[in-house]
């Protein structure tokens, strides 16, 4: 019962730390940036992560096994992965480019496995005999960090395919309301624009549009590729890792089973998206990457949620029922 209350005010705070987080990132991005502002949201996002860590580990102590048997603790693992992913540059002291994509896809991860699952998905089950084993910490905490990573990856390279077939980028250079957008993905500091200050003020206003565009897609394929390259290490580690356990449990490596199946699909996406793009011979590399990106950002969806929804398959465990 203890742990039970326990559970229900961590996952409460958290959710109520985090929607302040996105009023703060709201009220920077629509009316104007405060640095005060800023600081209090990335500190919010690592409280938001401690009060998650807290219910995964009181969850793992009440239920006597690691918390990522059922759909909702996955989802809150997943929330706390997006946690992870959006703090680390605020550790490193560093310019945080993510935060526009980890904060609000961790609140709306987190808002769905509160309030969008029934009541008894809440409570801790006892695993059945094919998750009682040693390889279910390595294989579904690392299939997760990569669907949170590759996630946040696809949805830059969907941000940069917008940007890149965008007529006018006018409402982008004019528009105070995205002020703090473009500081996060463009020059970075001021400092920036002042050194090149006098490039720029012999350029016109076209070339100057052009020139922020190109800058700022190069930035966002950047951000991009770094974070789906983790995520693919890591999916090929859940990937193999789940092929050893499937052994043991199943007697085969691989069994073609729906989740298996869109997991390889989804992973052989991904190793196309990074053979585009580092294949410099290729014309429109950055697009063509990034469209294959977004193809993965749909495939994810499908593994991860889609085969829930149908209940089928060796992983029916893991399904709304």
């Amino acid at each position: 019962m203890i742990f039970a209350t326990l559970e229900h005010i961590l996952t409460h705070i958290s959710f109520s730390i985090i929607s302040i987080v996105i009023i703060i990132h709201l009220m920077n991005l629509l009316v104007y940036e405060i640095e005060e502002l800023r600081n209090s949201s990335e500190k919010g996002m690592i409280a938001t992560f401690s009060s998650i860590t807290g219910f995964l580990v009181i969850r793992w102590i009440s239920s006597g096994h690691f918390p990522l048997s059922n759909l909702y603790e996955s989802l809150i693992f997943l929330s706390w992965s997006l946690s992870i992913i959006h703090i680390i540059p605020y550790i490193r002291n560093s310019k945080n480019d993510l935060n526009a994509i980890t904060a609000p896809s961790a609140f709306f991860t987190q808002g769905f496995a509160t309030s969008g699952l029934s009541t008894e998905m809440h409570q801790p089950a006892i695993l059945v005999p094919a998750l009682q084993s040693q390889w279910l910490m390595m294989h579904v905490s690392m299939m997760l960090l990569s669907y949170a990573a590759l996630l946040c990856g696809s949805l830059l390279s969907v941000a940069l395919i917008v940007i890149t077939f965008q007529k006018k980028i006018d409402f982008f250079l004019k528009n105070k309301n995205f002020l703090s957008l473009r500081k996060s993905f463009f020059f970075g500091d001021m400092e920036y624009l002042n050194e090149k200050g006098s490039i720029l003020k012999k350029t016109s206003f076209l070339s100057f549009k052009n020139f922020y565009k190109y800058q700022l897609i190069q930035h966002l394929d950047s951000w991009s590729y770094r974070v789906i390259s983790l995520g693919f290490t890591f999916l090929t580690i859940g990937i193999l890792s789940g092929a050893v356990w499937a052994n043991e449990a199943w007697g085969s490596y691989w069994n073609w089973d729906p989740k298996e199946t869109w997991a390889f699909i989804t992973w052989t996406i991904f190793a196309i998206y990074l053979h585009t793009r580092k294949n410099s011979k290729l014309q429109n590399q950055v697009t063509n990457s990034a469209f294959v990106a977004s193809i993965g950002f749909l495939l994810i969806w499908i593994c991860y949620f889609g085969i829930n929804l149908l209940g089928i398959g060796f992983h029916s465990y893991g399904s709304f029922q």
